[in-house]
């Protein structure tokens, strides 16, 4: 079956960074763009970036561009967010899943906290 893994999160300063990881199998991963969404407390699930298939074209929520990125490794099957200038509200629950989105993984906490 389809199964995301992802991991990296962590307790961060503001200002900080982090690179998350999401393995994947059960699909054939080259295929299907990517994406990252993250859930803060209290909110809906947002998108925040996707990749192209084999990693060409990326984009981002506003409030998250110039900061994040999003690379892919399909020998691998894996996914990466690399996030930098961390701020507080950044702080979520961040989940990969390829697009259109199936089931969800555990998904990996980020807190961004002084």
């Amino acid at each position: 079956q389809v199964q995301f893994v992802e991991s990296g999160g962590a307790l961060v300063q503001p200002g900080g960074s982090l690179r998350l990881s999401c393995a994947t199998s059960g699909f054939s991963f080259s295929t299907y763009y990517m994406s990252w969404y993250r859930q803060a407390p209290g909110k809906e699930r947002e998108l925040v970036g996707s990749i192209s298939t084999a990693g060409a074209r990326t984009n981002y929520a506003e409030s998250v561009k110039g900061r994040f990125t999003i690379s892919r490794d399909n020998a691998k099957n894996m996914v990466y967010l690399q996030m930098n200038s961390l701020n507080v509200e950044d702080t979520a629950v961040y989940y990969c899943n390829r697009r259109p989105p199936t089931s969800w993984g555990q998904g990996t906490q980020v807190t961004v906290s002084s």
